[in-house]
């Protein structure tokens, strides 16, 4: 299995979140990209450091978002990508470009060499974001992917996604959401809160996992106190958490630290359960 290849194990791989500073063009931009990019590894090198399964390089701090990514921010995206890479040589790591950049995503993980995943929005059943109407990509995206030879590149892909409205498609459950994404052969799905830094459902967990045979990723809200609720989850992507105070703020180490000794602890504890 392709996961298990990436991450070593089936449940609960620990993703960060590297915020890349706003980028040349977008409306907080103040800084060069090559101060981005040594901000970026600085993040980076601290995840390492923790022990972090894999990282995630998106550029939040592009606010507001827009539909239509220019060249610049695909550029300076994949100047901060293989800058990363170069001082994180050995975790998965992955991209997304806000908001719904899915083929420029894809393009500069080929092209900042050994990415190994992509995070999609609207891969399946459009609907209405902050942002604007997203709509679907799954047709295009994999054809995409094939065209430019980068079908080693994962693509994991939000369902019923944070900051949207669903009322359109309310008569589709979650389960049947995932559902579709796995058949369109989306190889993960990331179910989050309903904004930034809110908890996942627990039970829309076990729901989806029991209807789908592809992975499911925690996209939002895992902290070091509620860790324990999510860790059959394949992966827990964490952002908020790692920060100072809020997602924005800068990435502490500590924080870090603290909570991948709790989550060696419990994976610790699980394999010797499964050996006895």
């Amino acid at each position: 299995m392709r996961f298990l290849q990436l991450f070593g194990r089936l449940r609960s791989a620990v993703i960060g979140m590297v915020h890349v500073k706003a980028l040349p063009g977008s409306s907080l931009n103040t800084l060069l990209v090559v101060t981005i990019s040594e901000e970026a590894c600085r993040e980076a090198e601290v995840y390492s450091a923790a022990g972090i399964d894999g990282l995630i390089i998106e550029n939040m701090h592009d606010l507001p978002y827009a539909l239509s990514v220019g060249p610049e921010v695909t550029a300076a995206m994949a100047a901060v990508c293989i800058a990363v890479r170069q001082v994180c040589p050995s975790p998965p790591l992955e991209i997304q470009i806000l908001s719904a950049a899915n083929q420029q995503a894809l393009a500069v993980a080929l092209a900042a060499g050994s990415f190994d995943f992509i995070r999609a929005e609207g891969f399946v059943f459009s609907h209405i974001a902050d942002e604007g109407l997203l709509n679907v990509c799954a047709g295009d995206q994999l054809r995409y992917r094939k065209q430019i030879g980068a079908e080693h590149i994962q693509i994991f892909t939000d369902i019923k996604k944070q900051h949207s409205s669903h009322a359109s498609t309310s008569d589709i459950s979650l389960s049947e959401t995932a559902k579709a994404a796995e058949f369109f052969l989306s190889d993960g799905v990331v179910l989050t809160g309903t904004a930034t830094g809110m908890q996942a459902d627990l039970e829309e967990l076990r729901e989806v996992q029991q209807n789908v045979r592809i992975p499911v990723i925690i996209g939002s809200g895992v902290t070091y106190k509620n860790v324990v609720n999510y860790m059959e989850a394949s992966a827990m992507i964490i952002g908020s958490h790692f920060k100072k105070g809020y997602w924005a703020n800068s990435v502490d180490p500590e924080r870090v630290k603290k909570f991948m000794e709790k989550i060696h602890k419990f994976q610790c504890k699980s394999s010797a359960v499964k050996l006895q």
